[in-house]
């Protein structure tokens, strides 16, 4: 893949109405931040997908990069593909009901030769005319972990296979320039790495300041050595290094002894960001990013200035007191080797 990643990739599941329904001029007011806070050299990069608002994200993006008149080669796009959209005739969308607001539409999942395609096809047609240079199969861990028994889980493997098929010959003919995955179990990004041809993966709420295990670090290493570019996403676990209290889209309870460890170690790591004037956010953006074969990092945020920020943030440096300082303390292990 010869497309240079930005090192700080926008997140678009806020345009499609996730959590509330963002009105368009805050919409339009995000995208043009992150376009004008992209540092020169770099081409912004969106990451996108049909299941985000049943495809309402893919058109406000498009409509937004036209009215800000982005040419079509100056901005990268990547759309997951895995879910089409189709009219709504219930009450409330059939997926992930409870956190999209305000839609229009639902949407049906398509995992197959023929459905990734009709994925991208429909995708392309929802951006407007933007094509996505990137794209990639969406959540087919999620996927796999539906399957009712070893025979079901064959029919799904045999189904993520062939739509990856698809996209390689959507590559070959030079309709899109990367083939990628992502997944939040990123077992089933190594295990489907050995079966596809991969350009980049995504890997989400998994390496982080918080969570890094060495099992995890040694796949992210053996992606290095192949040349697999990798992108890493929900380095703030959903909110929570934030000071949310949900974890992972999960909600915690301080006065729960079984959520206590999580929020003594948030606690200890914001005395120690203080003590050393750092944003906690900046941290765990740099930790994120400052390893081997990660390329890019994927930030969201319904807030223009916060927006600015973040892609900011991806580009300062740290000093190594401070990460002694949490390996001191138990933060981060000992043995860590890339601070």
């Amino acid at each position: 893949m010869q497309i240079k990643l930005p090192v700080v990739c926008s997140g678009t599941s806020l345009l499609g109405n996730l959590y509330r329904a963002l009105p368009y001029d805050e919409k339009l007011a995000i995208v043009k931040e992150y376009i004008a806070a992209t540092p020169a050299g770099d081409t912004p990069l969106f990451d996108s997908a049909g299941k985000y608002g049943a495809g309402l994200a893919l058109e406000e993006l498009g409509k937004c990069l036209s009215d800000l008149g982005i040419a079509k080669d100056k901005v990268l796009i990547s759309n997951k593909l895995a879910w089409v959209q189709k009219p709504l005739t219930t009450l409330e969308p059939t997926f992930e009901k409870g956190i999209w607001h305000e839609l229009k539409n639902d949407a049906e999942q398509k995992i197959s030769y023929e459905g990734i395609l009709e994925c991208f096809r429909q995708g392309n047609k929802l951006l407007g005319g933007y094509i996505p240079q990137l794209v990639s199969v969406h959540d087919p861990d999620e996927y796999l972990a539906a399957a009712t028994d070893e025979a079901d889980y064959q029919k799904r493997y045999d189904d993520i296979l062939g739509a990856y098929q698809a996209l390689t010959e959507l590559k070959e003919k030079g309709e899109v320039a990367g083939i990628g995955i992502g997944a939040k179990d990123w077992k089933a990004i190594e295990k489907i790495a050995k079966d596809v041809k991969l350009d980049w993966v995504m890997i989400a709420n998994s390496f982080t300041i918080y969570h890094h295990p060495k099992d995890l670090i040694a796949f992210m290493d053996s992606l290095y050595q192949q040349g697999i570019a990798i992108i890493n996403s929900a380095v703030f676990h959903g909110g929570f290094l934030m000071g949310s209290d949900y974890f992972n889209y999960i909600l915690l309870d301080r006065n729960n002894p079984e959520h206590a460890h999580y929020y003594q170690w948030r606690d200890r790591y914001y005395e120690i960001c203080r003590e050393f004037e750092i944003d906690p956010a900046a941290a765990a953006i740099y930790f994120g990013l400052h390893v081997p074969g990660v390329k890019s990092i994927a930030l969201n945020s319904s807030n223009p200035a916060r927006v600015r920020k973040n892609v900011e943030m991806g580009h300062i440096e740290i000093p190594v007191d401070f990460w002694n300082r949490l390996k001191e303390d138990g933060l981060i292990a000992e043995d860590y080797p890339y601070l």
